[in-house]
């Protein structure tokens, strides 16, 4: 015959196992915590954008081929915005500490679709240097590609900025604590179904019903404490009379 469990077992289960449930929240949300807050390095970002568009004063201002052409030419803008020729350059006129692998890591360079705007991102533990890199890199880029490709239809639409209360992108500790509250509560009432499920041990009458099948016809009730009453006053008594008689 099939086991089925109950609501009501499955809430008795939960109710006796809280204070380890709780416990693994707390611990979770604590580690968590500690974790965003003291040891992860606050990360910002800041961004400039650059628009590519032939500037032909004797072509009409909506060409579509035009349009077309230069849509085609921003994925491999993309690829040399990020190429080292571009970004030993950066890391020269700013003197940074670190290898053209290193910045290209810290580089997003991406384009909505169907647009002429190129987004140009940088992260870094710094928010002056995320944005001086930004602006640099955009400066770099419109010249060079001049030479590299022999065209100039790369303009800076916007130059990165430092925020006044400029806000890290990462970590985000609120969210890293409410996912961690999430995982430990689950982990608890896993845990605490798992000890119920390995706890082989009869305690109720209604688990010796269920498991031998046998109706149960008696019970014998402990009564400790009228027997420490008992076993008190038999000691007081034999020492009542070991005093009378010494």
């Amino acid at each position: 015959m099939e086991e089925t469990i109950s609501l009501r077992e499955l809430m008795d289960t939960l109710k006796k196992r809280i204070k380890l449930i709780l416990f693994m929240t707390l611990t979770a949300v604590i580690v968590s915590g500690g974790i965003s807050f003291f040891l992860l390095t606050p990360i910002y970002q800041s961004s400039t954008q650059l628009l590519v568009n032939q500037s032909k004063s004797d072509q009409p201002a909506y060409n579509i081929g035009e349009i077309q052409t230069n849509l085609q030419l921003i994925n491999t803008y993309n690829v040399i915005m990020k190429s080292p020729a571009i970004l030993e350059k950066v890391i020269s006129d700013l003197d940074l500490k670190m290898t053209s692998s290193e910045l290209n890591e810290k580089l997003t360079v991406a384009s909505e679709k169907d647009s002429q705007v190129i987004n140009l991102s940088v992260q870094d533990t710094d928010p002056y240097q995320a944005a001086e890199i930004a602006n640099k890199t955009a400066e770099v880029f419109q010249t060079e590609i001049k030479k590299i490709m022999s065209v100039d239809n790369v303009k800076i639409l916007a130059a990165a900025e430092v925020g006044e209360h400029q806000s890290p992108i990462k970590p985000k500790p609120l969210l890293n604590i409410a996912i961690a509250m999430v995982v430990g509560l689950m982990a608890g009432v896993g845990l605490a179904f798992l000890l119920e499920f390995l706890d082989n041990t009869i305690k109720t009458e209604q688990e010796i019903e269920k498991i031998l099948g046998l109706p149960v016809l008696g019970s014998i009730t402990k009564i400790k404490d009228q027997e420490d009453k008992t076993n008190s006053r038999a000691e007081r008594n034999t020492r009542v009379r070991g005093e009378s008689i010494g």
